[in-house]
């Protein structure tokens, strides 16, 4: 998983002054800013090729706050709640997904840092052979949660206060993440298909944020990169035997663009390698995949913004290739003591 982001549209009162067409600083532009808050945005990293949606690790005001709803329909020959998608040639499952978060910003070092924890819940099913089993299987109750620590190494300092919200600029930024699932998710043994996997596994990752061009509302463009490496403990109680992975390879990327001051679109990819799975002493195959697809984003209110996107696999042709493809959407509630506080002040004047 893996987990914040913001999608914005606050007045920047150092926006290219000099432009022809943007109008100059003034008194009641700043007195817009108890409008402005940033909604992070966050998206369960466990499912749909691991993707984590882009402008995730933009920046907030330190204390801000989200609470994220996110529903995917997803479908292919690996179980979508499992990242180490251990492929069963000829099979199709279908998942239906709802998770539930929460995300804050908090200063460290005048750094950075974030936290979150995912939920998800909901239900999976293959009317197909999985995994060895001729028999349809259905699964559904709770995934495994999880949790995400994150740090921000390079770019700007926390920001905590209106003004620093105002200057913020990523211009190339680094940071380093963990993620960790804990195994208390839905599981039967005797099965293949769970929602739990029965097993720790998590990431490490460094997510970097390049703009491109000037900070302007409306115009911004950012070229966005993940790499990461997944970890995976054995499951001892995968139907009758042991399951192991081999730690996989991820590599996320996202161009992005405004359209306007609060629609924005994106081009998503990503690729996987390694990850090869042994079950019961037998080893399948390593993972090589590339997937593609499309972001949409809005922000509806000052609090509330909205993502859509679909994400589906190009290489997966060969019966033993990992074929898979999802379409998200998201709504996200995100708010700020001090900017709510700026919010009320103003609508009594």
């Amino acid at each position: 998983m893996s987990l914040i982001k913001r999608t914005t549209h606050p007045m920047n009162n150092e926006i290219n002054p000099q432009c022809s067409g943007d109008p100059p600083p003034s008194a009641a532009r700043s007195g817009r800013l108890a409008g402005a808050i940033i909604t992070l945005t966050i998206i369960c990293p466990m499912v749909a090729l691991g993707q984590i949606p882009p402008r995730f690790y933009w920046k907030s005001l330190s204390d801000a706050n989200a609470v994220p709803v996110i529903f995917q329909s997803l479908s292919g020959n690996a179980n979508p709640m499992d990242p180490a998608y251990v492929v069963s040639p000829g099979s199709s499952v279908d998942a239906n997904i709802l998770t539930v978060g929460y995300a804050k910003m908090l200063p460290l070092f005048d750094r950075t840092l974030t936290l979150a924890v995912l939920e998800p819940v909901g239900r999976i099913s293959s009317s197909t052979t999985f995994a060895g089993r001729t028999s349809p299987q259905d699964a559904n109750g709770f995934g495994d949660p999880m949790v995400e620590v994150g740090m921000n190494l390079v770019g700007p300092k926390a920001m905590k206060t209106i003004p620093d919200l105002l200057r913020y600029e990523p211009k190339l930024s680094l940071d380093v993440i963990v993620d960790v699932a804990f195994p208390i998710g839905s599981y039967d043994g005797s099965q293949p298909l769970n929602l739990g996997q029965n097993r720790w596994y998590g990431r490490l990752g460094a997510p970097i944020v390049w703009q491109i061009g000037p900070w302007v509302p409306g115009r911004r463009t950012t070229l966005e990169a993940l790499p990461s490496v997944w970890f995976f403990s054995e499951n001892s109680d995968y139907v009758g035997h042991t399951l192991s992975t081999d730690p996989m390879f991820q590599l996320e990327a996202h161009l992005t663009h405004d359209f306007t001051e609060r629609f924005w679109a994106s081009l998503d990819a990503t690729w996987i390698a390694g990850g090869k799975s042994t079950i019961g002493g037998v080893s399948g195959e390593s993972l090589n995949n590339f997937g593609v697809g499309f972001t949409l984003g809005y922000q509806i209110t000052d609090n509330l913004s909205l993502t859509a996107g679909y994400m589906a696999t190009v290489n997966d042709s060969a019966p033993t290739d990992l074929r898979m493809d999802g379409f998200r959407i998201s709504l996200t509630y995100g708010w700020h003591t001090i900017v709510e506080g700026q919010k009320r002040l103003k609508s009594e004047e």
